[in-house]
């Protein structure tokens, strides 16, 4: 059975702010689980994440805004 993770864990095991998780869970680089109104990261998902070496935005790493 997979483990779901709240924010906190999971932003914790990525070493990364909640902020920063969620904006990337919304930008579709993190999945996630909705249970309602609440999030949830999948603690295998989670490590496959960091076994690919995460993904970023395609070409030079960086966000362009419209």
């Amino acid at each position: 059975m997979t483990t779901l993770l709240r924010s906190g864990e999971a932003a914790e095991k990525l070493d990364i702010t909640e902020y920063q998780l969620y904006a990337k869970t919304r930008e579709g680089i993190l999945p996630s689980v909705r249970i309602g109104r609440m999030l949830r990261w999948s603690d295998d998902a989670i490590n496959e994440f960091i076994k690919s070496g995460g993904k970023g935005y395609p070409g030079d790493g960086w966000r362009k805004e419209n």
